[in-house]
């Protein structure tokens, strides 16, 4: 019933830009705060962006490695949210994710989290 579906993955140059989109059905996208999470192989899931529902003001949140680099934002007429990718590195080349913020605490523990995409891969190389 809930799906989640990222696209906008693919290979692309050190330095280069995608953008990620995440089309969300079967839930009140509206009420919903958005994460996009990240897993490399080998390495712990990793909390990337976060934006709050428009009811809580849509501030945005992100983590360490990827501010200044990264901007989320979401368009609640398409149901969708989105993570703009620019300034990319190889150390960003993992599955990317979305999923709906269903808990009370951290936005980066992925465990707040009941609705997820399948994921959508990102490859920096040169």
């Amino acid at each position: 019933q809930v799906h989640l579906v990222e696209s906008g993955g693919g290979l692309v140059q050190p330095g280069g830009s995608l953008r990620l989109s995440c089309a969300a059905s079967g839930i009140t996208f509206i009420v919903y705060p958005m994460s996009w999470f990240r897993q490399a192989p080998g390495k712990e899931r990793e909390g990337v962006a976060f934006i709050t529902s428009t009811s809580g003001g849509g501030t945005t949140y992100y983590g360490d490695s990827v501010k200044g680099r990264f901007t989320i934002s979401r368009d609640n007429a398409k149901n969708t949210v989105y993570l703009q990718l620019n300034s990319l590195e190889p150390e960003d080349t993992a599955l990317y994710s979305c999923a709906a913020f269903t808990s009370e605490g951290s936005w980066k523990n992925q465990f707040n989290y009941n609705y997820w995409g399948q994921g959508t891969q990102v490859t920096v190389s040169s």
